[in-house]
This record gives C-alpha cells, structure tokens and sequence, in this order.
C-alpha cells in the first residue's frame, strides 16, 4: 500500500526538516514537468501528476536517508540540479513522487591544478564553474547551450556534450571519478585516476543514467588551459550538404581536432547567419596551443578549399556569432513570450550515424517532415558534434500551433516529429538520440535504439532499482500491463 502524500510530506520533513521540504502548489506544478512540454508551460497547463513534494537536499547522507525512505514506502523520487532539460526526463510520470533537487550542494570542494582536475558537488552550476576556473586560466573546456542553467549532477546524468566537444570530448571524456547514491541508500564512490583496468568501467553506469539508477552528488572532471588569445576562426559557404558532410568527414579522418565543426542546412543556415546568401553554413575554430591552432586552421582550409561551390566568409562574422549560442532563464522568457504572440513555436531533435549514413537519414527526415507535418513554418537542421567515424544532425523546426489546446499540442506536433526523426534514425542504423538522452519522450523507442543489448540495460534497472522508485517512465517506458515487471 503506498503512502498518502500527507505521509510521504511528513516522512521528508522527519529526515530533512521543514524548511528543505517544499509543498508550495505553484512549485509543485512547475516541477512536474520540463522544456520538452514547452507549450504547456507557456500557457501554463500542467498534464502530469503533480508531485507529493520537492525537497532540497543539502547534502549525500541527506540524499541517501530520502532515497531509503523513498525506496521502502515505493516513492517514486525524480533526481534533479539545474532543472534544464529537454526530453521529459525531469517530468513526475507517477503521483505523489518526490523531486530530489540537489542546487544546494554547490561547493567547488577541491582546483588540483597539479593533476588538472577539479572535484565539484552536484549542484555547482557549471557557468559559474568555468567563469572562476578562466580566472585562473583553466577550463573544463564543457560549453553546451544550457551552460548558464546546467549544474554538474545533471550533465553527467544525461551524458551531456558541449559545444568544444570535437575537441574536448563529451562529459563521459572529462569525468574522471564521482560519488552516487543508489536508491537503498547505498554511498558508492569512484576514485580519481586517469585510467584503470579492473574490469569494466563502471563510471558508465552513472554516466547517462538520467536518475533512473541513482543519485550523482559529487563529480571530478578534467580541466584544461584557456588560452581565448590563439583561437581562429574559419567560414565557408558551401553549395551542398552532402559536400558539407564529406568535408566534416575528412577533416576529421585526417586527423584534426578542431573544438567546434558545424555544418548547418539552408534553411538553419539563414536563421543564423544574415550572409548566408541561401547556401549552406560551414565553419570552424581552432583553439589550444598557438602553434597547434595555426597548423589546425591551415589544414582545414586546405581541406575545405578542395571542395567545389566552396566561398570563405569573413572569420570575425564567426567570432560574433559565437557570442550568442548560450540559453539562460532570459531568453526562455522572452520565447515564451514570443511564442504566445505568434502561436509559432520553435523545437529540436538531435540524432547520430556514422559517415556512410549521416546524408540518408538527413535527408529523409527533411522530406518526411516536410511531406506529413501540417502548419509546418521551418524544418533545417546543423552538424554540431562530429568524430572519426560519424556526426550528429540537431534538427530544428517550427511550426503554427492551429485549433489547438495547449494539452494537444505535444501530440499533434512535437511528438509527431519525434516519432518521424527517430524511425529514420533507426532505419538507417544511426541513433535516436545524441546528447540529450531518452528521458521520457523518447523511452518507447529504447527496444528499437538497444536491439538485443536492451538485456544489458534491463539488467541493471532490475538490479539497481528493483523496487522501481527512481524516476520511472525515463529510459524505460512505463508499461500499463500488470504482467509486465515495468507497470511501477
């Protein structure tokens, strides 16, 4: 029998106190979702159970007696730090459920500039990071969009990637140990050093695990020099996408490491670049050491340049543009005021596939978009994130929400849309889903993405989790089958 909220609302006031334990309706109601129910939001309609409570943990034993309560009375708990994402991962699919939010623990416990690493709890926020580390003359070298809202626990729960990463790597290349709590209570730590072989890895147990196995309190990722002065900029607009693939391609066959490689469509190409002139968008930056940089950004112009239909632009028109990618709680607030003006609404999906794929499953998802999606105002897409053996496709689109309530909006379009990118995705052999993770809007397609290494994911939810209170319905879609060992 699972507790009343009353009860649950008590339990947490027991552990944490009254002051930790918020029951606030309006808080409630915000946190029962995320950005991927942008509509809702803005209109402020709330489809999901709302949750029993919030709590503000302020530190891991805190952590480990809530999860204890949580996993013996069957609370479903959803973990939580900078509340930025985009997928569902943060929505409260089952009633009284209690949000975890770790924004409290924000101290930078440890600079070892000896061995260039930092070691940071969960709830650091990470621009807040990178700002003191650049005094200093360090970096994490990790820069995705949500940077001015994205705290340390949650990008290494959604695996999250910046925009330096072709150089950088992903979060899962920077962390280098971490502290987590499993949902028994359980303290597990990973040490810090730079590499072991004691079997397998089990940072990627945590990594990606978007609060569906266990609570991340504390992380330790690398840190690099900033050295801004020698970065270089280099543009190109080039007549065909495929040709702006192929060049991706041998830039990084050829072994270059740029930290940033773009390639963006026409039509995401004139949303960004005001001389564009109706052609695609390549473009680079070099950074790092200064001899290094040079030899980077002469390589890849030499490479680019080998191309036909290939016209380089100005470098300081890339400069400036980079002064703008980042999102913080203001620019959400005027998209949302925007978006209530004009009824037009602007979404994501990002994909990965190797070289021999990438083109196919662009352009197919352009065409069926195009073809199958009504009010449709804009489908483009750009390469952010490429390697050895493949890239990423960020599709982006707008379309006119038309006799519409807010609540049907999800299904009518954005869910629609998903639905198109992620079977083209998986057709061709590519992935559902890059940087962003399943969380709850893509989880019913996890057979589809795993295949028969889904075994392999099952088993650990089974073995971690097997009351089932960590943020069911992400990864793992809820089942409404009482057979079923996922119906939670």
């Amino acid at each position: 029998m699972s507790l009343s909220k009353e009860s649950i609302v008590k339990g947490m006031k027991d552990i944490l106190g009254e002051d930790q334990v918020v029951t606030d309706e309006a808080v409630l109601r915000e946190s029962s979702n995320d950005r991927y129910r942008k509509y809702e939001q803005v209109y402020e309609v709330y489809t999901q159970p709302i949750p029993a409570a919030v709590v503000y943990v302020k530190s891991t034993q805190q952590v480990s007696e809530v999860l204890k309560f949580a996993n013996e009375n069957g609370i479903n708990v959803v973990p939580r730090t900078g509340h930025s994402a985009i997928e569902g991962g943060l929505e409260t699919a089952v009633e009284n459920s209690v949000v975890i939010d770790g924004s409290e623990m924000n101290k930078v416990l440890e600079v070892n500039e000896k061995n260039m690493q930092v070691t940071c709890q969960c709830g650091v926020p990470l621009q807040d990071l990178d700002d003191m580390l650049q005094e200093r003359g360090l970096t994490t070298g990790h820069s995705p969009q949500s940077k001015p809202l994205a705290q340390m626990g949650g990008l290494v729960a959604t695996r999250s990637i910046g925009q330096f990463s072709t150089l950088y790597g992903g979060i899962e290349d920077m962390i280098v140990g971490c502290e987590v709590v499993f949902p028994n209570g359980e303290i597990c730590r990973i040490k810090n050093v730079p590499r072991r072989s004691t079997g397998p890895d089990i940072r990627h147990i945590v990594l990606g695990n978007e609060g569906a196995l266990c609570y991340i309190t504390e992380v330790t990722v690398k840190i690099f020099k900033y050295q801004p002065e020698n970065n270089i900029y280099l543009g190109y607009r080039i007549k065909k996408m495929k040709d702006g693939f192929d060049a991706l391609r041998q830039v990084m066959v050829d072994g270059y490491k740029p930290s940033v490689a773009r390639l963006y469509d026409l039509q995401d190409a004139a949303m960004n670049f005001d001389w564009a002139d109706d052609e695609n968008v390549l473009l680079f930056m070099a950074e790092g050491p200064a001899a290094i940089t040079k030899a980077t950004a002469e390589g890849i112009d030499a490479i680019v340049k080998s191309f036909d239909g290939v016209t380089p632009v100005d470098p300081e028109l890339i400069r400036k543009w980079f002064g703008r990618l980042n999102w913080g709680a203001e620019q959400i607030a005027q998209e949302k005021e925007e978006i209530k003006a004009t009824g037009n609404i602007g979404i994501t999906t990002e994909i990965s596939g190797c070289w021999d794929c990438i083109n196919d499953i662009y352009e197919a998802v352009i065409e069926r978009i195009t073809n199958e999606v009504p009010d449709l105002t804009m489908i483009g897409g750009h390469s952010s994130h490429s390697y050895i053996n493949g890239t990423n496709v960020y599709f982006v689109y707008y379309y006119n929400v038309v006799d519409c309530k807010p609540e049907d909006e999800i299904n009518k379009y954005h869910n629609l849309i998903n639905k198109i990118i992620c079977e083209e995705a998986i057709r061709f052999g590519g992935s559902i889903a890059h940087h962003h993770g399943l969380g709850k809007a893509r989880a019913h397609m996890v057979w589809d993405e795993y295949g028969s290494s889904f075994y392999m994911l099952d088993t650990l939810k089974k073995a971690f989790d097997p009351n089932g209170i960590m943020n069911a319905g992400t990864l793992i879609p809820i089942k409404h089958n009482e057979k079923d060992p996922w119906n939670f």
